[in-house]
């Protein structure tokens, strides 16, 4: 039971929901950059949201399968394809044995999502299955996919199959998905100078008037060597405060840099776990998964936000999902 790696695609790894606790120990995060299609993805197919799936990087991946196997694709649109036959994306699919998935260049968004019913039947390093490019472990041997790897699965019992699997599997001897999917809307995807909350960072005062009434509002855009560590942004040069770096100190997920060159870098899920740049404002946390999912060249501005609004736009965000996560239970029972 396993997928096979026809074709890597441009960046194709398998994440997680982190690696937490070990950052005092100088070790990353990790994880998907776009947390809420990762989490979605794994409850469309009965998984739990910490579950490993492949991220799938502007150019998709071609996969095939050696068993029959539910999947669900979730993200940036990358015209995702079964023998040739569309896969509907947000939404199921029973896919059979032999199958050849394909994905090709993310026409919006730039990160897609596949999760396989029961998991990728890989090793927990430090508590999570993330790949840690940088460090060489976890994931598929440390590394994104290449063209060759065999990837092993774990396969749900038949007493887990939902009941939609079963019963379209007596009259679909090809791909098979149920009527019902996740509204698109619940994960949304970039706009043409999309705006993006934040809220001040840990050195907002000490940064020039002029640099803090400037920031919201200001015109960026995502430059060509962004990354899994960080976004680096060109637009409106930033002023940092006197006397240039400030201590290192921890880093959080969004927190966005101003190096002397004045251009911002948010830094994202493989962000070092301390930095010496001073942090203007943090990515408000509601927000992150819709930043992972800008390809260079798209532009965004940023707009404040107080924390208390920060707290609850996450909070509406989480019930939200948990109510979506109720009904497909209750759909894959």
């Amino acid at each position: 039971m396993s997928l096979r790696v026809e074709r890597a695609g441009l960046l194709t790894t398998v994440q997680d929901l982190g690696r937490r606790g070990f950052q005092h120990l100088g070790v990353k995060v990790n994880g998907a950059m776009d947390e809420l299609s990762h989490r979605l993805a794994n409850a469309l197919v009965g998984n739990p949201e910490d579950e490993a799936t492949l991220e799938m990087t502007l150019s998709g991946p071609a996969l095939r399968l050696d068993c029959d196997a539910v999947i669900a694709v979730c993200g940036a649109e990358m015209d995702a394809r079964v023998d040739g036959q569309p896969l509907p994306s947000w939404r199921p699919a029973r896919v059979p044995a032999g199958a050849r998935l394909e994905f090709g260049r993310t026409t919006r968004g730039a990160r897609a999502y596949l999760a396989v019913a029961g998991g990728l039947d890989l090793p927990l390093v430090m508590g999570s299955r993330s790949t840690a490019q940088r460090g060489g472990f976890g994931g598929f041997h440390g590394r994104a996919l290449r063209k060759g790897d065999v990837i092993p699965l774990r396969v749900p019992e038949e007493a887990h199959t939902p009941r939609w699997v079963r019963l379209l599997s007596r009259s679909h001897r090809g791909v098979a998905s149920p009527s019902w999917s996740v509204a698109h809307t619940e994960v949304p995807l970039p706009r043409e100078g999309q705006v993006i909350r934040a809220v001040s960072g840990r050195h907002w005062q000490l940064f020039p008037l002029k640099t803090r009434e400037s920031f919201a509002g200001a015109a960026y855009r995502v430059l060509l060597d962004s990354d899994r560590m960080g976004y680096r942004l060109e637009g409106l040069a930033l002023d940092a405060p006197r006397g240039g770096d400030v201590l290192s100190e921890g880093m959080a997920p969004g927190a966005v840099q101003v190096p002397p060159s004045g251009q911002p870098i948010v830094l994202m899920a493989d962000r070092a776990t301390t930095g010496g740049y001073p942090v203007l404002a943090v990515v408000a946390a509601v927000d992150l998964p819709l930043m992972a999912q800008f390809a260079p060249g798209d532009r965004l501005r940023f707009e404040l936000i107080t924390v208390l609004e920060s707290h609850a736009l996450l909070a509406a965000r989480e019930r939200q999902l948990a109510r979506t996560a109720e009904a497909l239970r209750a759909q894959l029972a």
